[in-house]
Parts: C-alpha cells; structure tokens; sequence
C-alpha cells in the first residue's frame, strides 16, 4: 500500500467528520436539507416502485389495463383475444350457449385486490394477503343531454302493471340486449362487446329508436363471472354503462344466469356483485338490475327463485332504494305466472318474460295478458324472431303477434342480440364490425331488419318512449 494511503487510515473519525460538515457548509447544504431530500427521494422511489410493480403488464402481445383505464373498443379489437372455444351446448329450450368465445387475456390490481378473497383469477393478490375492503363512494349523479331519453323521462320506477317515468306517464322500454360479452363471433376476431362502443350505441338510440341497451354478463358460461374472469367482465360492464350514461339511454345490467340454472348456486357473489354496482350506480337514474336471467332445470320461484331474489334486492336496497330490479321467473322466464299472487314486497321490482316467436306462441300471449290483468308488472327483457335455440327461420307473423300485444300492453322489449353470430337470432351480418355500425340495413340480417323496422314503428307511434 502507498504511504498516502497509510496516512489515510490514520485518519480518526472526528476528522472525517469534521472534513465533511466543512464541505456540506462549502456547499451550502445543511444535514437538515439533505436529510429532507434523501426522505423525499426515498418517497419517491417508494411510490415509483409501488406502482412499476403492480404496472400494466404484457400477455401475449396485449397491453393489459391498469386502474381506472377503459378497455377501447371503438376500432381497435378487444384486448381480451385468445383461443376460441368450439365447445356445441347440447340443444335445450335455450341454447344460447353454444357459441364461439375467447380467452380472456386482461386483469387489472384493483380487481386482483378484490379477487373474492384471494386466490385464483389471474394469480390471485399479487402474492400479498388480502387487503382491507374499501367501500367505494358512488359517482356523482350524470348530467344527460337535452332531449335524450334519460334527460325527457328521468328515473323510472313501478305503478301498478306498468313503468313509468319521473312525470308518472307510462313508459316502455325498448332495445337490444347484447351476446355474451366475453365472447366473440366465429373468426374470433369481432368481440360481441363492441356493440357497447359509443358509436354502435348512437346508432341504436338514433336509428333504431331504442332507448335501452341489455349488458348481458354470463356467470358460468366459458369466460362467465364465476369462472375467473370477474374483473374483465366487469370492466366490460363499466364501460357499457358509461357510453350508454353518455348518450342518455337507459342500461340494464344483467346476471346473465343459463348453465348454471339455480340462481342459488353463486348467490353469494352475485349479491357481492350487485351491492358493489348499487354502490357504483347509486346516483344514476339510467341504471337497472337484472338480477336472474333464466333459471331452468326444475327450479320454481317459490321453491328456489323467490328467495333467490328476496336476498339480491335487499342486498341492493340496503344502499339504493329506488333502482327497478327485475326478477327472473322458473322455466327459461315464462313462469310468471307462478308469481301471481306470492310477489316480492319491494314495489319497484318487475318480472321476467322471456320469448322466442317460432317456439312460444299463443298458450304463452294467453299467460302474459292474464297476468297483466291481474296487476302483474312484467317486462320482455329478452325475445328473439326465431327458435328458442336462436337458429331456425325467422317467423315474422309470429313476432308480429307478439308486437302488438306488447305495444298493446305497453310492456317493454328487449331483442336478442346485437351480435354477429352465424345464427338466425343474430341482428348484424356475419363480419359487422360491432363497434362501428352505421345508419340503414346494409348490415342487418333479416332478423335485424325486422326489429329495426318493429321499433321504428313503435317510436313513431309513441314519440313519448324515444
């Protein structure tokens, strides 16, 4: 070793001490200043690290959301793309679920965080032990524009058989319900959620004439919300409710139960679910809640149905008091009739008919109007222009039918689907770009292009539901 180097070992630390408060005084930095800055430094870098850490990440080639992101869906695909599922449901009464569906590749932290308690769906907390639940405040009450349809009718509520809006004037909904909104058409390219892009939804509301959209958000299906995919259906949902918010309209959000038939069987997180969204929605006038889609398999309202729903709605009630909620009935929703008399005490809950014009024709017309008669506030939130199997021909006469007495009645309808699929049910031609329909029917099937035109009817005739 050097001599300089020996003489520095000699030296003490009082001197190195000294030396370098000499500097810092040299400097002009105080201990104080620098310790301040080396905090705020270290703050920094604790808030940098505690966000890079949990930053959007990469799954296959698809930049994943973060909080607060909205999933874009107007010409730019779906970041929820992967491998499509040929799985054929067997034929049933229903057979929705036979459709081509994709990977959900996306997820978010504040969903992670929220994972139903921990594990799964998408690796579950991030590897860090559930964290405390923050009940989340509800947005701010929307401003809707002039002349749009929430703006002229306002919240909506039950009087007797019918809807009526904010004036006490009878109102009937009117739109279409989407496919499954994880899922995709057959080249597994087109998301079926794309109908819910700004644009598509204009469309509708304008040229349609609806003033509703149905958000259908399967629960057990391939991608359903009890399956892992929580979060993205979720955001899928969100983000439907915020464009339809933005155009006036009114949104039901639709736990789209099918497979797993008994409403009973994810209870708890569908009252989970719909308390968070009561939470979320609860200054919204536009917002409804479906809280059953289609319970089948031999479950009956009174059996398992009734209290089913008695549950969800007093979930719901315990933070919004005056939402509609609609109550699904036994039999794929034609069981309204079991309703009679053995009705929910809430009085802004109505009850779920469900139709198909090639398969349910006058025996089930009879069951409604006897219903209606006795005082039976029901809406049509789902209906289609063919089989119940969503495949067949188009019955024309049939729906006809079921449009005047609804028009009659003034019960509401809601058309399945705005989707694309290679069946007769579908309103848009194989290959549509969902996110970016226009004016017109280039684009429609026949089955499209009836209800275009039955709604436009409708419209015309009742200027007061547009």
């Amino acid at each position: 070793m050097s001599g300089g180097g020996y003489i520095m070992k000699k030296i003490t630390l009082r001197t190195l001490a000294a030396a370098m408060s000499l500097m810092m005084l040299l400097t002009g930095c105080s201990e104080g200043n620098e310790t301040d800055s080396s905090e705020a430094r270290i703050t920094t870098a604790s808030q940098s690290y505690e966000e890079s850490s949990e930053a959007p990440e990469t799954t296959q080639g698809v930049k994943m959301p973060t909080d607060g992101d909205v999933i874009p869906w107007e010409g730019e695909g779906d970041p929820l793309a992967g491998e499509k599922s040929s799985t054929t449901a067997a034929s049933t009464t229903k057979a929705q679920t036979t459709t081509t569906t994709k990977a959900a590749a996306t997820t978010t932290k504040a969903a992670a965080r929220q994972n139903n308690g921990g594990g799964g769906n998408n690796g579950g907390n991030n590897g860090g032990g559930a964290k405390p639940a923050v009940t989340p405040k509800p947005a701010v009450a929307p401003t809707f524009a002039s002349g749009t349809p929430v703006q002229r009718h306002g919240a909506l509520r039950v009087s007797g058989n019918h809807i009526v809006d904010s004036h006490g004037q009878v109102f009937m909904l009117q739109g279409m319900s989407t496919h499954g909104i994880m899922w995709s058409d057959e080249s597994n390219t087109i998301p079926f959620s794309g109908i819910l892009s700004t644009n598509s939804l204009r469309v509708l509301r304008d040229d349609w004439r609806c003033n509703a959209v149905r958000i259908a958000m399967y629960t057990e299906e391939w991608g359903g919300y009890t399956t892992g995919y929580a979060s993205q259906a979720k955001a899928k949902v969100e983000t439907g409710v915020a464009n339809a918010t933005s155009l006036g309209m009114y949104v039901i959000i639709d736990w789209h139960i099918l497979h797993d038939g008994n409403p009973q069987t994810h209870k708890s997180q569908a009252i989970a679910f719909f308390k968070e969204m009561a939470q979320k929605y609860k200054n919204y006038n536009n917002v409804i809640y479906e809280i059953c889609n289609e319970p089948n398999g031999g479950v009956t309202w009174a059996g398992q149905i009734k209290g089913y729903c008695q549950e969800v709605v007093n979930a719901i009630r315990s933070i919004d008091k005056n939402k509609l909620i609609i109550c699904g009935t036994g039999t794929w929703s034609q069981d309204i009739d079991k309703v009679l008399g053995n009705r929910l005490s809430d009085a802004n809950c109505l009850y779920t008919l469900h139709f198909y014009a090639n398969t349910h024709t006058d025996w089930l017309r009879q069951r409604l109007q006897n219903c209606y008669n006795s005082g039976l506030p029901v809406l049509v939130t789902e209906f289609g222009t063919c089989d119940a199997s969503g495949s067949g021909y188009v019955n024309e006469s049939q729906t006809r039918a079921w449009y005047n007495l609804l028009k009659n009645l003034k019960v509401g309808w809601f058309n399945w689907s705005a989707a694309n699929k290679n069946e007769t049910a579908s309103a848009f031609k194989a290959g549509t770009n969902l996110a970016n329909i226009s004016a017109g029917e280039s684009q429609l099937t026949q089955s499209g292009r009836l209800i275009r035109t039955l709604f436009r009817e409708n419209a015309a005739a009742n200027s007061a539901y547009v």
